[in-house]
């Protein structure tokens, strides 16, 4: 248990000289540690991949991700975050209404002959922080490859890009193409004209 007086000159912030002349200097060295990183670590998760990839035979163009967010998960399917662009990206490219539910989804990205999925089959990450990514384990591409037309394949975001070329690239001997991620963190460094233009791609 922390000494209460220790606590108290703690964040009082009062000097560690004067805690030290009652042998709390070391207790306190310890106690700020583990209030710094004892957080931090329990964030960390270890997380799997819940969800099957979306494609048929007449797939062509993978999109991947890295893992994904907890609000994806929370509403069982990819990019579920209110805020996230990447469903409004597919509707403005493609000319469609915006998909509401999981079905309009999937039909949207099978008309257009797309594959969805994840560069990770789990992992441990905190949130949906790629940079905190520890442990990553990549998905199994035989199948999706093999049962599919697949001959281009984009990332979304560097972590995906990086995790992809990696761990997946020198296993299936095909190198992936990024795209900005479609994340509202994203928004400031790609806003919406501009993320729009380098997602064109996907028509060419």
């Amino acid at each position: 248990m922390i000494n209460s007086q220790l606590l108290k000159a703690f964040l009082q912030k009062k000097s560690f000289g004067h805690i030290g002349t009652r042998n709390y200097g070391l207790a306190t060295t310890s106690f700020i540690t583990k209030l710094r990183t004892l957080p931090y670590r329990r964030r960390i998760v270890l997380v799997t991949h819940a969800f099957q990839p979306v494609y048929n035979a007449e797939s062509r163009i993978l999109i991947l991700g890295t893992m994904p967010s907890p609000q994806s998960i929370k509403h069982g399917f990819y990019y579920s975050h209110p805020q996230n662009r990447f469903w409004p990206l597919l509707s403005a490219l493609f000319h469609e209404p915006l998909p509401q539910t999981p079905e309009e989804k999937t039909a949207l990205v099978l008309k257009h002959h797309l594959a969805l999925w994840d560069v990770l089959a789990k992992c441990e990450i905190n949130g949906a922080a790629d940079s905190s990514i520890r442990k990553p384990v990549p998905n199994d591409f035989t199948l999706i490859l093999r049962d599919t037309r697949i001959d281009r394949i984009y990332t979304t975001g560097k972590a995906a890009y990086t995790l992809f070329q990696k761990h997946v690239a020198p296993v299936i001997g095909r190198d992936a193409n990024y795209l900005p991620s479609t994340s509202p963190a994203n928004q400031a460094l790609f806003p919406w004209e501009k993320l729009l233009a380098e997602w064109q791609t996907l028509l060419a």
